[in-house]
Formats: structure tokens, C-alpha cells, sequence
């Protein structure tokens, strides 16, 4: 039972199809635990998901060569030192395009068009169901409070009744000490409702300056 499915290096379209389609379902199992236990972008969640179906092919290919391993691991090395950095869907581009040239460049014709479409298939599957769009509905929440409040605790109320979930980034001493700001992550519940969060949070500070943004940096981070 736990043996490999590969028998003396050979391999079959049935095992061949057996494993990177398990690789597709495990990964997509693995990224929706990840993204309903963690605050993630949706870019993450997607790469997570489809990362191990390219990993699964290059394994395939590279299995017991030594040569080509070396060449693998250059080859993806170099990914990490590209002049702009990109999202997790550019850099999984990336990745897809060099397997597929390690694939066919070691003959592996058949695993090369496996892996392109069970790729654009589980990619236009996982935009049908939007799937980690969650993360779309995060924001980077700033709220300012006078040093005579004791910050710990006292949004809580007002943030699980607007946020599904939300996260203390940092806190830090603004206005010559006389301020403490509060910096959040925060996934909304109704992008509608940013209003009334607003409202509701500046009745708590005393009216003292609150901002509700986009995540920075947040189309180069995964």
C-alpha cells in the first residue's frame, strides 16, 4: 500500500494521470485548510492549490536522474532573482512554462500535455467558484487612540460584528507619544457596510483618525 505506484521506472498514461491528478485534489485540499485557518490573498490560495500539480510533473521526469535534477534546480533558482518581482499567479507562470519545457525537452511529450491541461482546466475551474476570493475582501485597517485608552480588547466587539476575521498587525506611538495607532488586517464581511465600520470605530477613538485601504503591496505578495 505504501509502496511507489511506479514499478522499476516505468511508468504508464494511468499512473502517470493517477498521480498528478491526486497532486491537483491534495493540493486543493491543502489551500483550503490553509486559507480558512489563515488571512490570505487570493493569489496565494491559487498558487498553493495548482503549485504541487507542476511540482508532481517535474518529479516525474527528473525521477533518478541526477543530470537532470541539477539542471531542475538551476533552472528554478533562477525564478527567485527575476528583476520584478510578480504576484503568485506570475510566478507559478513561470514555473508552469519552465516544467513544460523540462518535460518536453527530456522527451516526456505525453506528461507535458497532461500537465498543460489538467493546469487550465483546474485554473478555469477554481475562477468558476472564485475560489480564495476571501481574500479579496482585505483591507489594512489604521485606527489612531489616545494614550489614556487601554487599546488591548477594546475593538474586539466592534470588529467581530463587521469583519469575519481580523488579524493585529502593529502598534505604534504617533503624535509626539500622545497617540497610539492600531494597524490591522482585516477581512470585511460586507464591502458595502465599510461606512458604518468607520463610523462605528471613530464613535469608540474619539473621533480621532481612522483609514480603511487597500493591503500594501499587495499585487506583489503572494
Amino acid at each position: 500500500m505504501l509502496d511507489s505506484i511506479f514499478k522499476a521506472g516505468t511508468m504508464t498514461f494511468g499512473n502517470v494521470l493517477l498521480s498528478l491528478g491526486l497532486a491537483l485534489v491534495l493540493g486543493i485540499l491543502a489551500a483550503l485548510y490553509y486559507t480558512r485557518k489563515n488571512m490570505t490573498t487570493r493569489s496565494f490560495a491559487l498558487t498553493v492549490a495548482i503549485l504541487p500539480l507542476i511540482t508532481a510533473s517535474v518529479i516525474l521526469v527528473v525521477n533518478g536522474n541526477l543530470g537532470a535534477g541539477i539542471a531542475v534546480a538551476g533552472s528554478f533558482s533562477l525564478i527567485r532573482f527575476r528583476s520584478v518581482q510578480g504576484s503568485g499567479q506570475e510566478i507559478l507562470a513561470v514555473f508552469l512554462a519552465a516544467s513544460l519545457g523540462l518535460c518536453l525537452g527530456a522527451g516526456y511529450v505525453g506528461i507535458a500535455c497532461i500537465l498543460l491541461v489538467l493546469y487550465l482546466a483546474a485554473m478555469a475551474l477554481l475562477d468558476l467558484v472564485r475560489f480564495g476570493s476571501s481574500g479579496e475582501k482585505q483591507r489594512e485597517l489604521r485606527v489612531s487612540l489616545p494614550e489614556s485608552l487601554e487599546y488591548d480588547g477594546l475593538l474586539d466587539d466592534v470588529l467581530s460584528s463587521y469583519c469575519s476575521k481580523w488579524e493585529l498587525q502593529r502598534v505604534r506611538s504617533v503624535e509626539m507619544g500622545t497617540v497610539f495607532q492600531l494597524v490591522y488586517r482585516v477581512s470585511l464581511r460586507d464591502l458595502s457596510r465599510s461606512k458604518d465600520f468607520l463610523d462605528c470605530l471613530r464613535e469608540r477613538n474619539g473621533n480621532l483618525p481612522v483609514s480603511l485601504g487597500i493591503l500594501p503591496d499587495a499585487r506583489d505578495s503572494m
